[in-house]
């Protein structure tokens, strides 16, 4: 295996971190406890595999996103399915975005538990259980919007709704081109939109689109037309339905790969952009506006893992196999090694290619890997550790993984 112009690109020529002498396992573990103002923990202290986030990258994404939005006068309400932390979904929205997007009822339960408002639930809830978690939470949290793609599923929620006596806010859900969820565009979805706002219980607010064949289009001219093309009949349904009388306020959508594209679609007022904030391998070898490896954001989530074996010169094994890493992509997690590649060996094992390293690497040794894709893999871990350099400053639950 050689290393690709991706992995060059962000690949370090510095030796893997490696622990100090006199290790105290009680005072780290006292230390790692209190969750923030953490001193005196090095990353490479940590047991491994864990999940890293590099504090001063994440910091960079998040005023990137910011600092676009108010340049091209659009709303933000970046999606958390990525992080499912509270603290990040906070600091998104100090940054100036309008709340966060969901993926799940569950995450729009922990966020509200945590105090964080502006929430978009951008998957259809549906059945007993799903309606009534929704109606709880609108109690709570009245601002949180849900989405529709059918007038079955409106009328449930109509009824639910005012039963309840609770008001649901509601955007349409129109289906780009992925036909995973979602009414086709054209006069149907405006029709549904127009029902949505006769029924009692729910308020209508716009529309929900989200192309997800778009976003990973290789190649920014190519994406560029994509998205183009598949977001103007979503933009024009929802532009369709204010001209009927319906109050479509809100036409929100977009990605990470369409971010600065989706911003110039006129009509287009929210982005829900959500990989971004700690990107990963996959996204980065879209390519971007200026060259072959998408450097608009900047990796901030990793995977620290140990050299437990190196009994041979071209390989070695490290403790973090499938069970580390989200494996749905075609590109695996990347070493922070130059010259280095990375195959899965195992649930609990992965093996480090080393016939084109340029630094050594030996038993003992920590090394981080970017993660091929970045929603999955912080799925799979219970806590990020939060880094400044190579320091432990605080330890974040990822409160709403899973799905309950």
């Amino acid at each position: 295996m050689k290393p690709t112009a991706v992995t060059a690109a962000f690949a370090t020529a510095a030796p893997p971190a490696q622990s100090g002498k006199g290790y105290n396992l009680e005072e780290i573990e006292q230390k790692l406890a209190k969750g923030a103002g953490i001193s005196g923990v090095h990353k490479a202290d940590l047991p491994t595999p864990s999940l890293l986030l590099d504090l001063d990258s994440l910091e960079f994404n998040i005023n990137r996103a910011a600092d676009h939005a108010k340049k091209y006068g659009i709303d933000l309400r970046p999606h958390a399915k990525t992080h499912k932390t509270p603290e990040i979904a906070k600091l998104q929205i100090a940054a100036g975005a309008v709340g966060v997007s969901c993926a799940t009822i569950r995450e729009a339960e922990v966020l509200t538990d945590a105090g964080v408002g502006g929430l978009l639930i951008t998957s259809e809830l549906v059945g007993p259980n799903k309606i009534a978690r929704l109606l709880r939470l609108a109690r709570r949290a009245p601002d949180v919007m849900a989405v529709v793609d059918n007038p079955i599923h409106a009328e449930q929620l109509s009824e639910a709704a005012t039963a309840a006596n609770v008001k649901l806010n509601i955007l349409i859900d129109i289906d780009p081109t992925g036909r995973r969820s979602g009414i086709a565009p054209g006069p149907a979805a405006v029709e549904l939109g127009k029902k949505v706002d006769s029924l009692p219980g729910l308020e209508l607010w716009g529309v929900h689109g989200y192309s997800g064949a778009s976003s990973h289009v290789v190649g920014f001219e190519a994406r560029k037309e994509h998205s183009t093309q598949y977001m103007t009949p979503v933009i024009d349904s929802f532009q369709q339905m204010a001209k009927a009388g319906a109050p479509a306020r809100i036409m929100s959508g977009g990605s990470t790969g369409t971010y600065n594209i989706d911003c110039h679609l006129d009509g287009m007022n929210e982005l829900q952009m959500g990989s971004y904030i700690v990107m990963d391998v996959d996204y980065r070898r879209i390519g971007g506006a200026s060259g072959e490896v998408y450097t608009d954001f900047k990796p901030a989530l990793t995977v620290l893992a140990t050299v437990v074996n190196k009994n041979y010169d071209d390989i070695a094994t490290v403790d973090s196999g499938i069970k580390s890493f989200a494996t749905d992509r075609t590109c695996g997690p990347e070493p922070l090694l130059d010259g280095v590649t990375y195959s899965i060996n195992g649930d609990e094992h992965g093996r480090l290619h080393l016939e084109n390293a340029k630094v050594a690497v030996n038993f003992g040794d920590k090394v981080e890997l970017i993660v091929p894709h970045c929603d999955p893999n912080v799925n799979l871990y219970e806590r990020i550790y939060v880094c400044r350099g190579d320091n432990v400053v605080e330890v974040w639950k990822v409160g709403a993984r899973g799905n309950i």
